[in-house]
């Protein structure tokens, strides 16, 4: 079997992964520094942008395998919402989502280091927010599970109760769309469903 690396230390893209390879693969964090300024950038080529970032630098560092990194990032109006690493700026971005159609946009890549082969792809998902009154922010931003999350929410934990549905790929909102990976590592001669 080919050796695979994950170029992230989220716990969310390693359980998904090990959702359907199992534990055969090894986490290399990437020491690449994301780019949060779109300028002239379309904030979808720059979440590509950075998952490209991500895998190349992962991939320098290794001699043979297969690299996957992938970057995701919720839009509001078209804007980029970070992660909120205060409650009040939880609060706000909470405010901000509220009643709203949110996009998640991962931009995933993976690297075949042995065929030199680089392939970049992006997913989106549409996520409506339903109305939120200020008590249940309140109560939603005390668990402190909007703390650190893109967007300010998590809808595989207490967040899929402010979730009114998505439209897309579930996988995509947690964090690395299984659908589009799959695909891909086909397309590399890797076969998930023969990895036990």
């Amino acid at each position: 079997m080919r050796d695979i690396f994950l170029a992230s230390t989220s716990p969310r893209r390693k359980e998904l992964l090990r959702q359907i390879i199992g534990d055969n693969f090894k986490v290399i964090p990437s020491n690449y520094h994301e780019k949060t300024k779109t300028g002239n950038i379309e904030p979808a080529d720059l979440i590509i942008l950075n998952s490209q970032g991500k895998a190349k630098e992962v991939a320098s560092t290794i001699y043979s395998g297969i690299v996957i990194a992938a970057d995701t990032a919720v839009l509001c109006n078209d804007i980029i919402l970070g992660k909120p690493y205060t409650e009040n700026e939880a609060q706000q971005m909470l405010r901000q989502i509220s009643g709203k159609r949110i996009k998640v946009i991962t931009g995933l890549t993976v690297i075949d280091i042995d065929a030199n082969i680089q392939t970049t792809a992006s997913e989106t998902t549409d996520v409506i927010i339903k109305h939120l009154s200020d008590s249940e922010i309140e109560s939603y931003v005390n668990t402190k599970e909007p703390l650190e999350k893109a967007g300010a929410f998590a809808i595989q934990g207490k967040g899929a109760v402010i979730v009114e549905r998505i439209e897309g790929d579930y996988f995509n909102v947690v964090g690395l769309p299984l659908f589009s990976l799959n695909k891909i590592l086909g397309e590399m001669g890797v076969n998930v469903l023969e990895i036990i």
